[in-house]
């Protein structure tokens, strides 16, 4: 199972969430073809009602502590209530460029 089927499996079970986009951001890194280390969640659930921008973060980081633990290196989260995603109109920014690792360094 790929690491993407598990975030998903995960979040869909502990968040039910209305919205849920998995994207793998590996292929803009300096990593090897296949890799799945760079993630980008939008999330859009109602677990979140109440809760402040940290504590979704937390909560999503602690179900997903075994991945980040074994081989996630970098995760973008974007975590709404419903009437937050509906007043943004269904968008997220887009990631920036990666200027990391040899990016960075061809740059100097």
């Amino acid at each position: 199972m790929s690491t993407a089927d598990k975030i998903n499996d995960i979040l869909v079970e502990a968040l039910a969430p209305v919205r849920l986009d998995i994207l793998n951001e590996s292929h803009m890194h300096n990593v090897p073809p296949g890799s799945e280390s760079h993630f980008k969640l939008v999330i859009v659930s109602r677990e979140f009602d109440g809760r402040n921008l940290v504590a979704r973060h937390r909560m999503v980081n602690k179900l997903l502590a075994e991945q980040l633990q074994n081989g996630i290196h970098a995760l973008s989260m974007h975590t709404h209530t419903p009437e937050e995603w509906d007043a943004r109109g269904g968008q997220v920014p887009d990631s920036p460029p990666c200027l990391g690792g040899k990016a960075r360094e061809n740059e100097q």
